[in-house]
């Protein structure tokens, strides 16, 4: 059971790390969320890289250009209140070679990805520039390591799209479903009525988590108070019924 969210940003521009909203209590690993990322940056064609300005240390006063290779990061992590959160796995895709996604989870694998002994990209026929598809949709696998090997952590379908300023500022969107929640609409996930948080949900915390998980011994607990209040009132009125047939009032 996990309270699953993801995160996502391109390298040299981690101040604008997103996230999405929080899927609670996961029993089958799956997290639904609906949720748009929206990461602006430019790109120069002719040497397909981001220039990025920032400052190289905080207490510098102008800025320096860099020019950085266009990737995008997505992790997947487990939410925890009480401590650290845990990592469950990263996909890094570099926008210029676009692995093609697979079309559905079966088919999604690391063997997709980079090939950890050559240390570069399989260099297939499907493996384009998001520039020039403008528009991607499918499932990648996330990766974590364990061991010094690389395993299967996660996968998470997305769509990827490139849209230039022009475009932006004539179909605008907000960053997650926030206003203005257009081109798509983005309507709230179908998640099951198990995915709440406990704390702010008490009713629903007793009826799927505390009645699901303890139900047994409460049905254990209320039938023992039962026959406890049964003797109770047994050794009550016991005496009293024992002494009336000694005396026999009414004789």
């Amino acid at each position: 059971m996990s309270d699953i969210y993801v995160k996502g940003w391109m390298p040299g521009m981690e101040e604008d790390k997103q996230k999405t909203d929080v899927h609670y209590r996961s029993l089958d690993g799956d997290g639904n969320f609906n949720w748009r990322f929206i990461f602006d940056f430019d790109y120069l064609p002719a040497e397909q890289l981001c220039l990025v300005s920032k400052k190289e240390r905080f207490w510098s006063l102008d800025k320096t250009e860099f020019r950085i290779p266009p990737k995008l990061i997505v992790q997947i992590w487990d939410n925890d209140k009480f401590s650290l959160d845990d990592y469950l796995g990263t996909l890094e895709l570099d926008l210029r070679n676009l692995v093609a996604p697979a079309k559905t989870p079966e088919k999604c694998s690391l063997s997709m990805m980079d090939n950890p002994e050559i240390g570069a990209p399989h260099k297939t026929e499907h493996a384009k520039s998001l520039f020039a598809q403008q528009s991607v949709r499918g499932w990648w696998p996330c990766s974590i390591e364990q061991d010094g090997n690389k395993v299967l952590g996660g996968k998470v379908e997305m769509t990827l799209e490139i849209v230039s300023e022009a475009h932006a500022d004539e179909r605008p969107a907000g960053k997650g479903r926030d206003d203005p929640n257009m081109n798509p609409k983005l309507d709230p996930p179908k998640r099951p009525e198990t995915s709440f948080f406990w704390f702010t949900n008490p009713c629903k915390t007793m009826k799927f988590i505390v009645w699901r998980r303890f139900r047994c011994l409460f049905i254990g607990l209320i039938i023992l108070i039962i026959v406890i209040l049964f003797l109770a009132i047994l050794l009550y009125s016991l005496p009293n019924y024992i002494s009336m047939k000694i005396v026999k009032p009414l004789s």
